[in-house]
């Protein structure tokens, strides 16, 4: 009896705790963790119209909003960076009062601010609001500030001291060139070597000069969203007088972006130390830095842009392949047939040297070798290929009405290739070479 009483007894204290808790708790607004905390300042971020950010290395920056839009009036003119701005906007509005130092300190040094670290001023609805930020607080976790016109010392979040103490650098916008990537039709890089000219018609890129080719898709379009992606590291002069010690009179390399009727254009000079190398967006004043790993992608030389498929052609849209081979010439063509079911199908049947019906699996996987062969290079003109008395020729015909013929020879272990209509010899695996043959015969 003397248990069941001590649970009894445990029971109602539990419940009686619940309910307690329950009752405490159903009175707290949601998200309520404790006493609301007070915003500096009662501001919306959309009517600051002018901000002034004083780091803590002395750099002093304005920036002005006109209209929508942002720009740094002090100490230089440039355009901002976007996000910095706005996260700078976006805290000022937000930022919360921790807790209350000192309503009247008599020594503002013990807190850092006798000589601000980081000084914020603002312009909103006509109002200049000023924010100083000291030393952070023994745990790290704040910081403390007050405001330029009193006295009190309160705590703010430290993280904010990477939003406020921003240099000049900082705040402006790093893109070394402006441009839309989404619109660029012309490339043109000029690094010592042969001038290397990219045009894109149809959706595609080619190569222009110093020979006329096909190019490789993706190897074009990424070289324009690595200078479309270069940053500036540093600002070297902001309006240099003279470019030599720069080694921008005769820069190192010129890459020219057309868009449509307009155009950017990007120097890039000699080696500044420590992986980087001084450049020029042409349009602007300021010589800056970049990586120097921008200036080894655009010395890369015409066959590194090349399209490596020999063939355009793929095995959903091939409709007849010729191989000639040994002075002889076989032909497959895709026809269309009544399946067993009566709907109809695609299926690959031999027209030459003469009609038969062929196993399609085994043709399709020709033609897959066939279009997947690809170049691993390209030779010069003094290379032996043998190309003039080639092992076999093969043609396909595709898409709508659309046609190529490649070249197949071997000069002692080395493969090559040469597409009709494409300047210059491919080299290519032996190994494809034997695999072409291999499936060719297993279907005869």
């Amino acid at each position: 009896m003397r248990g069941l009483k001590s649970f009894a007894l445990l029971l109602a204290v539990a419940l009686g705790l619940g309910a307690y808790l329950y009752f405490v708790e159903s009175k707290k607004a949601p998200g309520d963790d404790g006493p609301k905390k007070d915003k500096v300042f009662s501001v919306d971020p959309d009517a600051i119209d002018q901000i002034t950010v004083t780091s803590e290395s002395g750099d002093r920056t304005t920036v002005e909003k006109k209209g929508a839009d942002w720009h740094i009036v002090q100490p230089v003119a440039a355009e901002p960076d976007a996000a910095a701005v706005s996260g700078i906007t976006s805290n000022l509005s937000s930022v919360e009062i921790q807790r209350v130092i000192d309503e009247n300190p008599s020594d503002l040094k013990q807190y850092g601010l006798a000589d601000p670290r980081t000084q914020v001023s603002f312009r909103a609805n006509g109002a200049q609001h000023t924010l100083q930020l000291g030393s952070k607080t023994p745990a790290g976790t704040d910081l403390y500030a007050k405001l330029g016109d009193q006295q009190k010392v309160f705590l703010v979040s430290s993280f904010l001291d990477s939003t406020f103490n921003r240099t000049t650098f900082d705040l402006r916008d790093k893109t070394a060139l402006k441009l839309d990537p989404t619109k660029v039709d012309a490339v043109e890089v000029a690094a010592g070597g042969p001038t290397l000219k990219f045009a894109k018609k149809d959706g595609e890129w080619e190569i222009a000069q110093p020979i006329a080719a096909r190019a490789d898709f993706g190897a074009v379009e990424g070289l324009v969203d690595k200078i479309n992606a270069a940053q500036m590291k540093s600002v070297a002069a902001p309006d240099p007088s003279d470019l030599k010690p720069y080694g921008l009179d005769k820069p190192a390399a010129t890459v020219r972006i057309g868009t449509g009727s307009s155009q950017a254009m990007l120097a890039i000079g000699s080696s500044s130390g420590e992986g980087a190398v001084y450049a020029k967006d042409l349009s602007r004043p300021a010589v800056f830095t970049l990586d120097a790993s921008l200036l080894d992608d655009v010395k890369k030389d015409a066959s590194d842009y090349r399209q490596k498929d020999l063939f355009d052609a793929r095995t959903f849209t091939a409709k007849r392949i010729d191989i000639t081979r040994n002075g002889q010439t076989v032909a497959f063509e895709k026809t269309a047939v009544k399946g067993k079911d009566g709907q109809e199908e695609q299926k690959w049947k031999q027209v030459l040297p003469a009609a038969r019906d062929v196993d399609s699996a085994k043709v399709e996987s020709l033609v897959s070798i066939v279009t997947g062969t690809r170049a691993m290079g390209f030779v010069t003109g003094s290379t032996k290929t043998n190309l003039d008395k080639p092992e076999m020729t093969i043609a396909i015909k595709y898409g709508d009405g659309k046609d190529e013929r490649v070249t197949f020879a071997r000069s002692g272990a080395d493969g090559f290739a040469e597409r009709s209509g494409s300047p210059g010899a491919a080299t290519v695996e032996t190994a494809t070479l034997d695999s072409i043959v291999k499936a060719l015969d297993e279907i005869k």
